[in-house]
């Protein structure tokens, strides 16, 4: 008996082929962390730095996710502070692998803030870091390739291209 089912072409990209491809949905992380005074200046705002290193923190886990591999941030775009987190609100970081390399990992960040009394959430900040992975020995790795499901996927990669093209463009002007 035939398998009579359509072959669907993956769309899959970057990454070393020899790998099994996976998709962003795979590797996805959510956190989630009420802030407390301790995490917060004297107006009652949570330090930017704070968010800073929580938005690093929930890169890290996607990009090792993907690739199962330790990973190092190699580089962080621009962070924009739309709004502040406040303490004893809730934050929420999402964040998803947009993009790969031979060796690096896009991981773009989504991060906002809960009112948990009134229920409102507050877009704070969003930003895309790049981690590189490492072999047993500490060294720069292949990461898998990243399968591309949704025209969502599509248009994240494109845009996570353009920007890895921006990123070498500048450290060759170095």
């Amino acid at each position: 008996m035939t398998d009579e089912r359509p072959q669907v072409e993956l769309n899959v990209h970057g990454g070393d082929a020899r790998l099994p491809a996976k998709c962003a949905s795979e590797s996805q992380v959510m956190l989630s962390q009420q802030m407390m005074p301790s995490d917060a200046n004297p107006l009652g705002n949570v330090h930017g730095g704070y968010v800073m290193k929580l938005v690093d923190e929930a890169g890290a886990l996607a990009a090792m996710r993907h690739a199962r591999r330790p990973v190092v941030t190699v580089a962080m775009d621009s962070i924009t502070f739309l709004s502040p987190v406040r303490v004893g609100h809730v934050i929420m970081l999402h964040s998803a692998v947009n993009w790969v390399g031979k060796s690096s990992i896009e991981v773009g960040v989504r991060v906002e803030a809960e009112n948990p009394i009134t229920g409102e959430i507050t877009h704070t900040n969003s930003a895309y870091a790049v981690f590189v992975a490492l072999d047993d020995a500490g060294k720069p790795c292949t990461v898998p390739p990243l399968i591309l499901e949704t025209d969502q996927d599509r248009r994240r990669w494109d845009e996570a291209e353009a920007r890895q093209q921006l990123r070498l463009t500048r450290a060759k002007k170095k």
